[in-house]
């Protein structure tokens, strides 16, 4: 692999891939790339906040309201789980349950639980629960 670096003035960021065979690493490389533009519009009480994707660990599902959770901040999303599957299709998100879809960059393990779930542990320590109905989107991933 070669990687050649350029500055432009006045030219937005332009990133050419060439490629001598689409293969499954080339994918990966598109989607990373992709995932590193995403961003969400959140809310505090007081103010509205972009987040990039990078610093998203989960979202969740909770009484109908949508809350994303940074390293130590929660904010509140306007979004539907379904709006935000749709967004994050090829990103590193993945739903774990019905309520909830977790950043796999910062997952450092998974351990099995009784009845075929699967206990998620990210970087910041906080652990999540992964429901049967999701476990093959775990698998899939990885």
């Amino acid at each position: 692999m070669q990687i050649v670096t350029r500055q432009t003035e006045g030219k937005p960021l332009t990133v050419t891939i060439e490629y001598p065979e689409y293969t499954e690493s080339v994918r990966g490389l598109i989607k990373r790339i992709k995932s590193l533009d995403l961003s969400f519009s959140a809310f505090t009480d007081e103010r509205q906040v972009r987040i990039a994707l990078s610093d998203v660990y989960y979202l969740e599902n909770v009484e109908r309201k949508v809350f994303l959770y940074t390293k130590g901040d929660v904010f509140r999303l306007d979004a539907s789980m379904a709006e935000i599957d749709k967004i994050t299709e090829d990103s590193d998100l993945v739903r774990i349950s019905r309520t909830c879809v977790m950043n796999t960059s910062h997952l450092t393990g998974i351990r099995q639980l009784k009845n075929s779930h699967l206990e998620a542990t990210l970087d910041n320590g906080e652990r999540l629960i992964v429901s049967r109905k999701y476990l093959h989107d775990i698998k899939r991933r990885f």
